[in-house]
């Protein structure tokens, strides 16, 4: 499968694209199931949403996933780290051959998975989620260029209620400074100069087996989950086979699997 010359556009200008029904049912339901099981047990390293809530730009750099603190009693995971290497399922869905001719088209050239960020299942709890703010991954990470983009697999129903997506269109693009952004790097709500460029955002409901793929430049952001289950996706990066990871950072300390 490779892309129309009007969704390589749309993807070039506004920064992200839906590929429905890409995965098939059975994918995601073993999926899920595998992460649940995982959920369940709190099989490390995880992320806590008390984690997520307190850390600031430096620990999110750095953090490499510990697994649950061992004073908190309670807590919600809100997602579970290294799953490249947790089970083969998750690992055989990243190295997916079908979306390859896709993301060279993307990158322009082959695309490389880049185990140090995202490389997540994501999770959007019951009430007890928080908020993901407007934010760009790309301020988190480092490496020589901004070629990377983010592979969003939906294992069933997202929509407004339970916490989908959204994005701001043409974001990737844009230059922002530094008072556009908070002290933990998110970009301000409070900033008047934000306010109209938040105005502009869009979302759209996502079903099992959809993908979205978004530049790690463009704003993202999504609502706590309203409902009464459980949101799960899968999420993982790949950047350009050229594009290397600057050395002594977060993005150079792991392995990186080259999709020929």
């Amino acid at each position: 499968m490779t892309l129309t010359e009007e969704q390589l556009h749309n993807f070039e200008k506004n920064g992200f694209l839906l590929l429905p029904k890409f995965a098939d049912a059975q994918t995601c339901d073993t999926i899920k199931d595998i992460a649940l099981a995982h959920l369940k047990h709190r099989v490390p390293p995880i992320e806590t949403e008390c984690e997520y809530a307190e850390k600031s730009k430096e620990e999110r750099e750095k953090t490499v996933g510990t697994g649950v603190p061992h004073f908190v009693k309670e807590v919600t995971v809100r997602r579970l780290r290294d799953v490249y290497h947790r089970d083969i399922v998750f690992k055989e869905w990243m190295e997916n051959e079908n979306i390859r001719p896709i993301l060279k088209q993307i990158l322009g050239e082959n695309p490389t998975i880049t185990i140090a960020h995202h490389n997540s299942i994501m999770t959007k709890m019951p009430y007890t989620s928080t908020e993901t703010r407007w934010h760009q991954d790309f301020r988190y990470w480092h490496f020589e260029n901004d070629n990377l983009v983010s592979v969003w697999l939906a294992l069933d129903s997202e929509n407004a209620q339970n916490g989908v997506l959204e994005f701001i269109p043409g974001s990737h693009k844009m230059t922002f400074t530094p008072e556009q952004f908070d002290e933990k790097e998110y970009f301000s709500q409070e900033y008047e100069k934000n306010r109209k460029l938040i105005a502009t955002k869009i979302s759209n409901p996502l079903e099992k087996g959809d993908v979205v793929l978004f530049h790690c430049k463009l704003l993202h952001r999504a609502n706590k989950n309203r409902s009464d289950a459980p949101k799960i996706s899968f999420v993982y990066t790949v950047k350009g086979c050229s594009n290397r990871a600057i050395e002594g950072t977060r993005s150079s300390m792991f392995e990186e699997i080259a999709l020929q």
